[in-house]
């Protein structure tokens, strides 16, 4: 099957299913412009889903903006550097349970059922070239390079996204509700720990989410902090476009070897976690927290099979210290190093309080710290300042105050981990996430006009059968 042959069938699957049908919510009007049923911020595979997912739900009065621009969305094009995705070929996601929006229905259609089974795990680019393409067969309504600054909550219920960018049609857009689909860095910050942030100079040191001028790195030794997948990924990275050295270090004394995301996959705890109590949501993500996701074989095979690259187990950072000749000393337990350039694979903090655009109502949003003391032995900060969000990714008020602005607001970022597990965190869930998401955005909708449903329910009074009861003529 070619490409364009399965672009015919994803609009007949489409038409067997009555996708596009007629909207059922109320439009409303406003003097300062059109409002959107919902506006989804970020385009990349959680807000093409999510669009995807109400367009089905038959709520076409949506918008997805996204401050990059078309093709960058996301992170595969920019900061994301490894070979492949992490996550076994064979699961699906934001398809929704339709065959041909599958990637492997996109692949086979380029390279057949043969290409499909020669590769191990999806090609980082091709996930990339597949979100474009899903994006244009389902004709999802997305502008570019339009940057959210702020949320402001009005009286009447209606949210005023004030935006910037090359890409934006106006000042503000106006929004019953608004999906934060803004990614893993989307519910706080990238962290960079102060020591380094504070003793070494700026061109000395780089988050793996910023850009990195590697071919700068050439014939430099290059030191990456931490022992997720992505430290080995840009480790790999560095070494493949030049680098001499590159040295990873962990402050664990063995590498990180259990990858609870596919217990996960396999046991029902992704499609299911929303269900479990508030202690065990807690406990199962401290849980988590601790394993960390290790890198993959394949991608601690091709770091390691570099002759300059280097491995410290045992070895946290104790200080940083820039030298006058231009370089970065590291100390560690097992001594000090020296390095060109340091690479910073720590992870990200996650708080609203951290995000600008939330600025105006996060001091509302609950907490987990502020519905659920946990004990001694799951205690962990970190998850603490997670939003405590529904089932169906609202943000909740920590009190009176609060219901009335933050309604409407949903996180389907990875802030959203402690309250409704591996969903927009991890293409795992979304197959399970996306359907719940949109179907709690529908409810919400349809509430908030119950009054007015409700009467036109029960002043309805058109016709349907118009027959007449035959008439018979009795021969007695």
């Amino acid at each position: 099957m070619s490409l364009e042959a399965l672009n015919k069938r994803v609009k007949t699957d489409l038409s067997y299913l009555a996708f596009g049908g007629p909207d059922w919510v109320r439009p409303v009007d406003h003097p300062n412009g059109h409002v959107y049923d919902v506006i989804i911020v970020g385009g990349g595979q959680s807000g093409l889903g999510t669009a995807f997912g109400l367009l089905r739900e038959r709520i076409s009065n949506i918008l997805v903006i996204d401050e990059n621009k078309e093709g960058l969305e996301g992170p595969w094009e920019t900061y994301a550097r490894m070979v492949t995705l992490r996550t076994p070929k064979q699961l699906t996601s934001i398809d929704q349970g339709i065959p041909s929006l599958t990637f492997r229905s996109w692949w086979e259609a380029q390279v057949g059922a043969e290409g499909w089974e020669a590769i191990d795990k999806i090609p980082r680019g091709d996930w990339m070239n597949y979100l474009r393409w899903y994006r244009q067969v389902l004709g999802l309504p997305v502008i570019n390079e339009v940057k959210l600054k702020l949320i402001e909550p009005t009286e009447e219920g209606i949210h005023r996204l004030h935006i910037e960018g090359a890409g934006a049609p106006s000042k503000t857009l106006l929004a019953r509700k608004v999906v934060l689909a803004t990614g893993i860095q989307g519910g706080g910050e990238w962290h960079v720990p102060t020591m380094i942030s504070e003793k070494c100079p700026r061109h000395l040191y780089a988050h793996t989410s910023e850009a990195i001028d590697f071919e700068a790195l050439k014939g430099k030794k290059v030191a990456v902090l931490g022992g997720g997948a992505s430290a080995f990924d840009n480790a790999n990275f560095a070494l493949t476009e030049g680098a001499t050295e590159a040295h990873v270090f962990l402050r664990r004394k063995e590498m990180p070897r259990i990858n609870p995301i596919r217990q996960m996959e396999s046991s029902g705890m992704i499609e299911h976690f929303h269900v479990l109590s508030d202690a065990d949501k807690y406990a199962a993500m401290s849980h988590f927290f601790k394993h960390n996701q290790p890198p993959t074989n394949d991608t601690f095979g091709r770091a390691s099979q570099w002759p300059g690259f280097h491995l410290h187990l045992a070895s946290p950072w104790l200080d940083v210290e820039a030298t006058s000749e231009g370089a970065a000393v590291v100390t560690t337990p097992q001594g000090k190093f020296t390095f060109d350039f340091l690479i910073i694979s720590t992870g990200l903090l996650t708080d609203p309080a951290l995000r600008p655009e939330l600025s105006l109502v996060e001091s509302h949003i609950a907490r987990w710290g502020d519905r659920y003391r946990a004990p001694e032995e799951v205690f962990n900060p970190v998850l603490d300042a997670h939003p405590y969000l529904s089932p169906g990714f609202a943000f909740l008020s920590r009190d009176e105050e609060g219901k009335k602005l933050l309604h409407g607001l949903f996180a389907f970022n990875y802030s959203a981990l402690i309250s409704c597990g591996l969903s927009a965190s991890a293409l795992s869930g979304m197959r399970f996430a996306i359907p719940r998401l949109a179907s709690a955005i529908a409810e919400e909708l349809f509430l908030d006009d119950r009054e007015k449903n409700l009467i036109d329910y029960f002043d309805y009074d058109e016709v349907e059968f118009v027959g007449e009861w035959p008439k018979v003529t009795s021969k007695l």
